[in-house]
């Protein structure tokens, strides 16, 4: 079980002063070094996250090699591991191009199963009218027609999941690849609606032997090439944030710019993608499908790690999967120096954010999933999510205020219909 216990931080105020005028450029960092820890946090999020796919990997490999129930529970923690430093990572999308270009090849969702593997025609249905592939099933069929094109896919092969499936016919829920397609995989269907339970793949479903669900070589096959693609995307993103990687280098090279994407960042995913799109939207709807990892019911946790990835870079502290911290000059640092009382005060709602989160993550290790707490009738964990989501737009309101502290250009966050605009979620 992963220990939520949250350190809360204290910064201290610490200006000196000279002849009674406030020493301020004592305690102001440049600006330079305080993008150069925001790099150096990325890099370490994303070895960390690259190292928890190896992992991951070596799990699914013996999963494979010997299919039972003890296997695919080791592969199941394994990748219950690997959201830990990832989701860290989320901060960096919004304000880093790079990041958000990339970010659909390995976190995409929701997605439609179908495409993937068999689902409960009961429940999912079979077609849709917005998507030829929805229950298409890859493992099942060896001849697909994408595009209006046959498509052999006798073989499941990194080009076939990556280039020719992945967002087939410019649709977003054609998810091939990435750490929900692994998930989908590992854990199956999550048949339970807002009642208890997670998907409950066999591991006989990976059993060439005594296989169940069907086409157990192909499945075998298709988690070992997704794990694969997941390893090269982010052995990719490691590298740019390493000395010498485009990323680093096109923020160092303009700190203000820099200081307006780590900004962008915490605001655009705490507001409209965490609070919004992830949080408020499924609350409106009470819809088990509005779950981020919705097949393990691993969401709380994927909720805590995005807030707590947003208060790593404003902090400049980020603790490793090793337990070695990283930090060093920090955006709070910056705006201390310029603004003490801005700085308390985001400090205390970040703070308070991590409290809220970890509410909820007791909550669901105390038995109740996220998709339960969001059902309609509970009003106690409506309630508990409910005070995350507003924690986290109390936080992002002190956010908007750093731009004007220092003295930068105006940016525009992430925005949701379901936080600005909740006639339009029920259109």
């Amino acid at each position: 079980m992963i220990n939520f216990r949250v350190p809360v931080l204290v910064i201290g105020i610490c200006i000196g002063s000279i002849g009674g005028v406030t020493a301020l450029a004592d305690s102001l960092p440049s600006r330079q070094m305080v993008v150069e820890t925001y790099a150096s946090i990325a890099e370490a999020g994303y070895s960390d996250s690259l190292a928890a796919a190896h992992k991951l990997k070596s799990a699914v490999q013996t999963l494979v090699a010997t299919p039972t129930a003890q296997a695919l529970n080791a592969a199941r923690k394994a990748w219950l591991a690997s959201r830990i430093p990832y989701q860290q990572t989320e901060v960096y999308r919004f304000g880093n191009a790079i990041v958000d270009e990339w970010e659909g090849r390995v976190n995409a969702w929701p997605l439609d199963e179908g495409l993937i593997d068999y689902v409960s025609a009961d429940l999912y249905g079979a077609e849709s009218e917005e998507n030829s592939l929805y229950a298409v099933n890859v493992i099942a069929n060896k001849t697909l027609l994408v595009n209006g094109k046959s498509v052999d896919a006798s073989s499941i092969t990194k080009s076939l999941l990556n280039d020719t499936l992945h967002e087939a016919e410019g649709i977003e829920a054609n998810v091939a690849i990435g750490y929900h397609a692994i998930e989908f995989l590992l854990w199956g269907q999550d048949l339970n609606g807002t009642g208890p339970g997670a998907g409950a793949r066999p591991s006989s479903d990976f059993d060439v032997v005594n296989c169940t669900g069907g086409n157990c070589d192909r499945r075998s096959t298709y988690l070992t090439v997704v794990t694969d693609l997941l390893i090269d995307d982010l052995t990719w993103m490691a590298r740019q944030w390493a000395p010498g990687g485009i990323a680093r280098d096109n923020l160092l090279a303009n700190p203000d710019s820099a200081l307006l994407a780590i900004i962008t960042g915490m605001g655009s995913l705490g507001y409209g993608e965490l609070a919004g799109e992830r949080m408020k939207l499924g609350l409106l709807l009470h819809d088990p499908e509005e779950e981020h990892d919705c097949f393990s019911d691993n969401t709380h946790a994927s909720h805590y790690y995005d807030a707590l990835g947003i208060r790593n870079v404003y902090t400049g502290s980020y603790k490793r999967v090793s337990g070695d911290i990283v930090s060093g000059p920090s955006l709070s640092d910056l705006v201390r120096a310029i603004d003490p009382i801005l700085d308390t005060d985001l400090t205390a709602k970040l703070n308070r954010t991590m409290e809220a989160m970890s509410e909820m993550v007791a909550r669901a290790e105390g038995g109740e999933a996220y998709d339960q707490m969001i059902g309609e009738g509970n009003l106690l964990g409506n309630a508990t999510v409910q005070a995350a989501i507003d924690a986290l737009i109390a936080q992002t309101r002190s956010v908007e205020r750093i731009v004007s502290a220092l003295n930068l250009e105006a940016v525009a966050f992430e925005g949701s219909d379901s936080l600005d605009n909740q006639d339009a979620v029920f259109e």
